[in-house]
């Protein structure tokens, strides 16, 4: 809630803060789900299979099912009622991760208290970057002003109930193999930083500041996710 808070309260830098999110997205892939389903599947050519599904599974939905404009100057300044399913649909891409990250906390508790209170602030960690890439989906591609503030929350509180959920949900159930699932996500966000995220940071502003935003937002999972020993 802090980071999707913290992304409406400067929308007028969208640019920079869709740079950020760019950047954290690619990293969560990267340094965080990536890893985790590797050591969860101990195959590397399994992993990388359920990565290239989740990759390209989410590049027939844009292109495909959810018609998301590529780049048209016409669909840029009058496409947004069409752009928002992209958006909302990238909302609910990390919603579900979210509830995976409440499903790891729950598993982490199924072992002992002192692991599952790692796993959680482990999670915790990272979560404020997934508040700001929720409102990052939703403001790209919906209406300005109060509107796009009032479209954004619902996504936001979604987001940050998800991983309650996905928590509560290990108080009756034992957590199936979740690594093939992590993969797949991790190509779906592989997908969303360099083909969605990183273009629209980019268009019509200074590319320089974007950029370090860019790698800011990268540096800084990174940074959360050895931290946390990820």
């Amino acid at each position: 809630m802090l980071g999707g808070v913290f992304a409406l309260r400067f929308r007028d830098n969208l640019h920079l803060i869709l740079g950020f999110s760019a950047g954290a997205v690619v990293a969560v892939a990267l340094f965080d789900l990536m890893p985790e389903a590797m050591r969860l599947t101990g195959n590397a050519s399994r992993l990388a299979m359920f990565v290239a599904l989740g990759f390209f599974a989410y590049l027939v939905l844009d292109r495909v099912v959810l018609l998301h404009p590529q780049h048209a100057e016409d669909d840029h300044h009058h496409g947004h009622d069409r752009a928002h399913a992209p958006g909302a649909f990238g909302a609910i891409t990390l919603a579900a991760h979210s509830f995976l990250d409440g499903v790891a906390i729950g598993a982490g508790f199924q072992v002992s208290p002192a692991v599952g209170a790692l796993v959680a602030a482990a999670i915790v960690t990272h979560d404020f970057s997934d508040g700001i890439n929720t409102v990052g989906f939703i403001l790209k591609s919906g209406p300005e002003g109060r509107k796009g503030r009032r479209k954004a929350l619902p996504w936001l509180l979604l987001d940050a109930l998800a991983p309650v959920v996905g928590a509560a949900c290990t108080l009756f159930i034992r957590v199936p193999e979740i690594g093939p699932v992590l993969a797949v996500f991790a190509g779906c966000f592989l997908y969303l930083g360099a083909s969605d995220l990183i273009p629209e940071s980019q268009h019509a502003h200074p590319r320089a500041a974007t950029t370090a935003m860019t790698l800011l937002g990268a540096a800084v999972l990174y940074a959360a996710v050895r931290w946390s020993g990820g």
